[in-house]
């Protein structure tokens, strides 16, 4: 059993930053592709960015150069750092993981982009 922590969201305005920390109950992000996601009301969930178990990053056309995916595998965490937020950016962002064929997924956290 996986479980993930998100952490980081909350309210800013345009243009500002947040960044979001995603901690893991075990060593698995050095071994297992994890994934950004977010889903704004009545919008399908979405990937934001993902990096592979290699360290490879990849990332939505919508987030290129604004955002970069990271992690720390001496801390089980996998971070998102978000800069020049736009009001579009309003989401609840998850992680994902697909350990060993089975998707985990955390509770989420709010990101709110407004003045």
């Amino acid at each position: 059993q996986v479980q993930l922590v998100e952490s980081g969201g909350g309210l800013v305005q345009p243009g500002g930053s947040l960044r979001l920390s995603c901690a893991a109950s075990g060593s698995i992000f050095s071994r297992y592709a994890t994934g950004w996601y977010r889903q704004a009301p009545g919008k399908q969930r979405e990937l934001v960015a993902g990096i592979s178990n290699g360290g490879t990053p990849n990332y939505a056309d919508s987030v290129k150069g604004r955002f970069a995916i990271s992690r720390d595998n001496a801390l089980n965490t996998v971070y998102l750092q978000m800069n020049s937020l736009k009001p579009e950016d309003t989401a609840v962002y998850y992680c994902r993981v697909n350990y060993a064929g089975t998707d985990y997924w955390g509770q989420g956290t709010q990101v709110t982009v407004s003045l």
